[in-house]
């Protein structure tokens, strides 16, 4: 084949050699994007966003992936993001995450209080509602406070829900927060300890209507999130709320614990609520560590003994042998209530001052002894 004069060449002549490092950006800059269009996540799975993009109440969903620049930064159920590209929400349509606004709050947890990685649950709520059920399956109160610290943490305002109060006592629990300013609401009408049917013999009695108006009331225009083990009726209660049929299950007679139904977090608008209301449904946790949680964080969650921490010296590890701890004196002057002991020793837990006994021996709600 002869050859082409220099003059005869066009582009089509020109090799060029593959970057062997890859292909870069020509610049740093990135697009604004600034006509995105802003949503709600209501849910994740395997990478795809379901986003809501109504302003004033529920709209249109959207479904929506995140951009490469984006890749690395984690997107959860709450966040507000900007979206380009199809936002049609047809059948079919895909559209592109680009920005993720700022963030008001962000409940965080991690696999245990060892591990350093952290784990975001849900962000721009502002309340988290614990669950725990009277009975079947045994309520714990070192998930209860755990659940307290991360939402003080995260600055959400944390209510307490007992559920099965038709078959245990509630009592108990009041009693053991009764020195905190922790609202206690309960989900069916409660019956005394001795007349409490023995918790996994009988299935428990249909929500109270009253106590299902009065939730609503103390759920409207705020973003909520509901936590608790699996079994407590949590997603139950999430479904009389918000009018959902979201999957619900029993307990494991064996183990006496719940089992998982609820796969991935999910934001309900519900169409009783006000601008701004969302009910957020979250799996069954196992475990909740609070490695990313400052020692003084966790200390100031407890109400009820932070009055003590005031007095304590420099640098007081607040274990059962440090000299001149201000919040065991608090303890031993009767000024943190009845439960004040029991209330330290789960403090020290939490700070590892204290041997951690595991979930089948951390102490039962309203056990005295």
């Amino acid at each position: 084949m002869r050859r082409r004069s220099s003059g005869h060449w066009d582009e089509s002549d020109v090799r060029i050699r593959a970057n062997k490092r890859g292909s870069r950006p020509r610049t740093k800059d990135r697009p604004a994007h600034e006509d995105a269009v802003i949503g709600r996540v209501v849910t994740v799975d395997r990478g795809r966003y379901t986003v809501d993009l109504g302003s004033e109440g529920p709209g249109t969903e959207v479904t929506a992936v995140r951009a490469k620049d984006l890749r690395r930064v984690p997107v959860v159920v709450g966040d507000l993001v900007g979206l380009v590209g199809d936002t049609s929400g047809a059948e079919g349509s895909l559209a592109r995450l680009v920005r993720i606004e700022d963030r008001a709050t962000v409940l965080r947890r991690s696999a245990d209080d060892t591990d350093p990685v952290e784990r975001v649950v849900v962000a721009n709520a502002g309340q988290l509602v614990i669950v725990v059920a009277a009975a079947n399956p045994t309520p714990r109160t070192g998930f209860i406070d755990r659940s307290i610290v991360a939402a003080y943490d995260a600055g959400l305002e944390p209510v307490l829900c007992v559920t099965k109060t038709d078959l245990g006592d509630a009592a108990p629990l009041r009693d053991y927060y009764a020195e905190t300013s922790l609202r206690i609401l309960s989900s069916s009408p409660e019956r005394p300890e001795e007349a409490a049917a023995p918790a996994g013999r009988h299935e428990s009695l249909p929500l109270d209507p009253t106590t299902v108006e009065t939730m609503r009331s103390l759920l409207d225009g705020h973003v909520s999130v509901f936590l608790g083990h699996s079994g407590v009726g949590k997603s139950t209660l999430v479904n009389a709320l918000a009018g959902t049929s979201r999957s619900t299950g029993g307990v494991n007679e064996v183990t006496g614990r719940g089992r998982h139904t609820s796969s991935s977090a999910l934001a309900i608008s519900p169409s009783w609520g006000s601008v701004g209301t969302w009910v957020v449904d979250t799996p069954g946790v196992r475990s909740f560590g609070l490695a990313h949680v400052p020692k003084e964080s966790i200390v100031e969650a407890f109400e009820d003994l932070a009055p003590g921490y005031a007095d304590c010296p420099k640098g007081c590890t607040h274990a059962a042998d440090a000299a001149g701890c201000g919040i065991q004196r608090l303890v031993d002057s009767g000024h943190a209530g009845p439960y004040g002991a029991q209330r330290l020793e789960s403090l020290r837990r939490l700070l590892g001052v204290a041997a951690e006994d595991g979930l089948d021996q951390m102490k039962e709600l309203g056990t005295t002894t």
